[in-house]
């Protein structure tokens, strides 16, 4: 299993939260996201290594900014 940390500008309250890990959530591989607003970090862990476009890409479609 690989934990990939993530820095992410624009999170402002839980929702933007709910929003990510759901978002990330639905990648194949993917086993688990928590993101915290406070800091900016989003945590995933996964099965398997992952396709970091697709991850940039899902986090700049819900209106955030990948650091």
């Amino acid at each position: 299993m690989n934990e990939i940390n993530l820095n992410v500008e624009g999170m402002m309250c839980g929702g933007c939260e709910k929003r990510i890990e759901n978002a990330l959530g639905d990648i194949k591989g993917v086993k688990k996201v928590k993101a915290n607003h406070e800091d900016g970090t989003v945590k995933v862990e996964t099965k398997k290594e992952l396709d970091m476009e697709e991850v940039k890409e899902k986090i700049e479609n819900l209106g955030f900014k990948l650091k």
